[in-house]
């Protein structure tokens, strides 16, 4: 299972692995109430990207179609999160006040889409 959450949130025992998928560290957590498992900077979106974004819904579509380009290229990070995914809980954690429009929500969904097991048409 994966689940997306503010870091600014209070950390809870159903967290399970906890993976901030940020570039950039957040303002004001410390590592120490952050409560990281690991931090995924290298799968979050590229610097370029991000400034381009800008957290801006409008251009939500073609951000997720940039972002799962660049997902492409990030095979072994996103193997790693499938197989934790597999294995219990796994709450990707960002910064954004956007709770609908950031990376992770964009990361959770390409995950599962590859998670989904197509049934063979009959």
């Amino acid at each position: 299972m994966i689940r997306t959450k503010r870091i600014y949130e209070e950390p809870s025992e159903d967290d399970g692995a906890r993976v901030l998928v940020d570039r950039l560290w957040p303002r004001g957590i410390s590592k120490e109430r952050a409560l990281l498992d690991r931090w995924e900077k290298d799968i979050a979106p590229s610097n370029e990207l991000r400034h381009w974004f800008g957290h801006d819904p409008t251009k939500w579509e073609e951000f997720l179609r940039r972002y799962r380009a660049e997902l492409g290229e990030r095979e072994e990070q996103l193997a790693r999160l499938r197989h934790e995914a597999d294995e219990g809980t796994v709450t990707l954690l960002y910064a954004a006040k956007d709770e609908e429009h950031n990376n992770a929500v964009a990361l959770k969904r390409y995950i599962e889409e590859g998670l989904t097991v197509v049934p063979a048409s009959t």
